[in-house]
Order: structure tokens, then C-alpha cells, then sequence
């Protein structure tokens, strides 16, 4: 941070999480093809954002929360090894769809994009990152351009396993432990799986170490007493864990479907890949073994409107679209923090939390909309980005409340996880949880290797089943 005087701080917040999926008795599974996806059009574009915004000398902050399963996928030399192939079948595909379009002047040109496209990742990966997606993420923190933060063990949903604190008690523990391991210190925050909160949570967090969380907005403004300045200053709950709260319009002009950045016609359609849209023949050997088709990452329209029609892609108006919005984005905070301004004694800060994935995977240009912002704030002095730990330094003196229950899914609670759908998963979990906790105490000085083997496998499976992944409902 800098010495200037500013009237208001940003803190964009990425949170980087898929559940943990591997299997090496197959070729191809389909989940794995989720991870795939996310490092080719979510975290490597990132990353190579962050080096252009370093070799260019743009300042810039994020906070990233990488969940332990998603760091484990990605140093598991096995799930490497099949990015690369993943990688190749792309670069394969975009060189065929070159000589197949030769002739047709308005999609061959996407087709090279493509081709180039992949071959830039690659060489970023193999290069750059040295197969290593993770210590790309480590470069960047060492520099102080980034913060990173933890999530729990499995990305359990804590306010519906508190029936065994034990469980709540290893899905945080886990979590720093694993932290420590792959950045070599602990975190000083934690992204709580959905933003869930349940009260007496922060007793644990402040045990662990943990300085810092998220909240989505009603779980500061229901809190108590009602906090001073909104969201738009942390809180400490009563064990002295600071509690930041979700900035509703800045998330809402990338989020919302309807107001949101990324359903500009302009940008690329997510749904319209050339998995679906090519002849079944042409492109089998692209699509899963079975014949299923899936997303290739290779789409050639537009998103154009809510009808059938779709008009060809391009990428150099997308990117133009993309720095307008960001110039949008950037005038809206600073009027934002302006209007805030007039009715605080402190500066207002804007907590922006969205899922990594959002950039890049969903919305093609967004992160190129991120070094864009990056690239806006750069020219004026209204605000500044910062990461939590800063904002924390630079403010250490907070309201105390006890923040309200609360998550950021559908309706603000628990029901996304917890429905007649997804309910009888519940009574399961919390049986496991007590069975394992029994089998620990009984085993707790146990010294056999293979006993040992079998009560480490047992712990995986219930932090795996745990996950908050599995009950979701859309």
C-alpha cells in the first residue's frame, strides 16, 4: 500500500474451489474434466494476467482462497499428466477445425484463436509455471500482489456437521494444517464454505489461528448490535475475528443475470461448444469415450440475445467490451465510495467475493475485465485495492457484534444444502462422524501400520463425503 491519501479501499476476493476427484483405473472420467477446464480458462489466465500486471508494473491486489482439495489435484502428478493430454486433444482439435474451416472466412479466424490460445497455456505451464499451478499462485504471494487464504478441510458445510464439533473442529484444523504445507506459513483468513456461519464458529477460528472471514451481507446487518457503518467495515466477533461483509452492488454488477457484466452480447457464449454444435463422427474422439457429449471449450458464437440465434464470436470487440466495463466498474466504486464517505469518520471499504471460476470458465473475458480494473484504478487516487490483512493493519480498531447465521446461497441460509432433496444425506454424515470419532478414541494409541492405514482411509472418506459439493441444489 501507499502513502497517498485515498477515501475508500477495494478488496477483491476469488474463491478457488472444486471437490477432490481422481481416477487412474480410467483415461478419462468426466469430473476430472472439471478441474481441466478450471486451470485452462479460469486459473492459468489469471496467472498469466498477474505476470503482464507485474512485467507492466500495475500494481494490484486479490485475496484467493484455494480450498485443500482443489491444491491436491492440482500437485497430484497423475491429474498433471492428464492436463497435459487434455491440453494436446485441444491443441489437436482447433488444428483440425483450421483446415475443416479453410474456406469460411467468419469462423476459421476463431478457430486460430483457439489454437494459439492453447498453445499460449501450455507454454505458460510448462514454461513459466513448471507444471506447477500452485507455485504460480506462491510466486504471486510472495510478491505481495496477492493474499492467500485457506477454506476448509473438504469444503464441509459447518453449520450442518456442528453436530459433531469434532468434524467442524478437523475441517479447519485440516485446512491450516494443509495451508502450512503448501505456502509454508498458516493462513491468516479462511473462506467459509457458502459464507455458512453458525454462532460460536469464531471460538474455533480464533483457536486456530485464524484472523479473518467472510459473511454475505445479512450476516453483519442481522448481527448484533447493528453495525455502524454497514458492510462497509469489518466487525470482531466477541473472540476478536474480524468478520468482513459482501459488498451487494459490487458483486451484483458481475454476478446479477440480469444487470451482471457477463451477459453482455458481445461476450462468448458458454453454452453453445463445439462438443454439441459439430458432427458426432467429426468430433467423437473429443468427447467422452462413451459418446456423451460434453463442452470442448472451443464455442464460436456470441451470447447475441435470449433467442436460438447466435451471431459469430469476436474476440477483439469482447476484449473492448470488457475495458469499458471495467472502466464502468471502476467509476461505480469510486461514486460509491464518495457517497460512503460523507457519512463515515474511517474509509469505506468494498468487499467483492466471487468464485474463481466465474473468470474465465463462465465468463470468458473476465479475467481480462480483472486486469483492466487493475489497469483503471492505476490512474486515479480515489481508491486503493488491498487485501484483508492490510485493510487490517491499516484499521485495526473495529466494532464488536456477534454476527448473524448466514450463508450466501439461495435465500441467505442453509436450504440450498439442506431440502427434501438432499436431507436424508445428513443423518448418514452425522453417524459416520460418531463412529469415527469412537474408532479414534478406541484406536487412539494404535501403532500397527496397517491399522493405522486403515483409520487414515476411514477419516479421508468421511472429510470426502462431507463436502458441501455433493448436497448442493441449483
Amino acid at each position: 500500500m501507499t502513502n497517498k491519501i485515498h477515501k475508500g479501499y477495494w478488496i477483491p476476493l476469488l474463491h478457488a474451489h472444486l471437490p477432490f476427484v481422481k481416477h487412474p483405473q480410467y483415461d478419462y472420467f468426466l469430473e476430472e474434466q472439471w478441474l481441466f477446464e478450471a486451470i485452462s480458462e479460469s486459473y492459468i489466465p489469471l496467472l498469466m494476467n498477474m505476470k503482464r500486471m507485474v512485467d507492466e508494473d500495475v500494481d494490484f491486489r486479490l485475496t484467493i482462497s484455494l480450498s485443500p482439495p482443489l491444491l491436491e489435484m492440482l500437485s497430484d502428478e497423475h491429474l498433471m499428466d492428464k492436463y497435459v493430454n487434455y491440453l494436446n486433444r485441444l491443441i489437436e482439435l482447433s488444428t483440425k477445425e483450421i483446415k475443416r474451416l479453410k474456406v469460411d472466412k467468419k469462423f476459421q479466424p476463431l478457430a486460430g484463436f483457439y489454437k494459439r490460445r492453447y498453445e499460449e497455456i501450455k507454454s505458460f505451464y510448462s514454461e513459466f509455471l513448471k507444471r506447477d499451478v500452485v507455485g504460480g499462485f506462491r510466486y504471486f504471494n510472495k510478491l505481495g500482489n496477492i493474499e492467500i487464504i485457506t477454506s476448509c478441510a473438504t469444503h464441509g458445510l459447518l453449520p450442518l456437521l456442528n453436530i459433531n464439533p469434532g468434524t467442524v473442529e478437523a475441517q479447519v484444523r485440516i485446512a491450516v494444517k494443509s495451508h502450512q504445507t503448501y505456502f509454508g506459513s498458516p493462513p491468516n483468513g479462511i473462506w467459509l464454505p457458502e459464507c455458512a456461519y453458525y454462532e460460536g464458529l469464531d471460538g474455533l477460528l480464533d483457536t486456530c489461528g485464524i484472523r479473518f472471514f467472510f459473511l454475505d451481507s445479512h450476516g453483519l446487518m442481522r448481527g448484533s448490535p447493528v453495525p455502524k457503518y454497514g458492510v462497509y467495515a469489518p466487525v470482531y466477533t466477541d473472540r476478536g475475528v474480524a468478520a468482513f461483509g459482501r459488498d451487494l452492488q459490487s458483486s451484483g454488477q458481475v454476478w446479477s443475470a440480469e444487470e451482471g457484466y457477463p451477459g453482455d452480447v458481445h461476450y462468448r457464449d458458454f453454452y453453445r461448444d463445439a462438443g454439441f454444435d459439430l458432427d458426432f463422427d467429426y468430433i467423437k474422439p473429443y468427447i467422452s469415450p462413451d459418446g456423451e457429449r460434453v463442452f470442448t471449450g472451443i464455442k464460436y458464437y456470441r451470447i447475441t440475445g435470449r433467442g436460438e440465434h447466435k451471431e459469430p464470436y469476436d474476440p477483439g470487440i469482447a476484449m473492448d467490451r470488457a475495458k469499458e466495463h471495467a472502466g464502468h466498474f471502476c467509476d461505480a466504486r469510486k461514486k460509491q465510495v464518495q457517497t460512503l464517505g460523507v457519512f463515515m469518520n474511517r474509509p469505506p471499504v468494498l468487499v467483492s467475493p466471487y468464485d474463481a471460476e466465474l473468470f474465465g470458465h463462465w465468463w470468458f473475458e473476465g479475467p481480462d475485465f480483472l486486469y483492466y480494473v487493475f489497469c483503471e484504478l492505476r490512474n486515479q487516487n480515489i481508491i486503493d485495492a488491498v487485501t484483508p490483512s492490510e485493510y487490517l493493519k491499516c484499521c485495526p480498531e473495529n466494532q464488536v457484534i456477534s454476527p448473524c447465521p448466514t450463508s450466501w446461497g439461495d435465500r441467505g441460509y442453509y436450504d440450498a444444502w439442506l431440502n427434501e432433496e438432499s436431507d436424508w444425506i445428513y443423518r448418514h454424515l452425522h453417524q459416520m462422524a460418531e463412529k469415527m470419532e469412537n474408532i479414534a478414541t478406541e484406536y487412539y494409541h494404535e501403532t500397527d501400520v496397517l491399522n493405522v492405514r486403515c483409520l487414515n482411509q476411514l477419516s479421508r472418506e468421511l472429510l470426502l463425503a462431507q463436502s458441501s459439493d455433493w448436497a448442493f441444489r441449483t
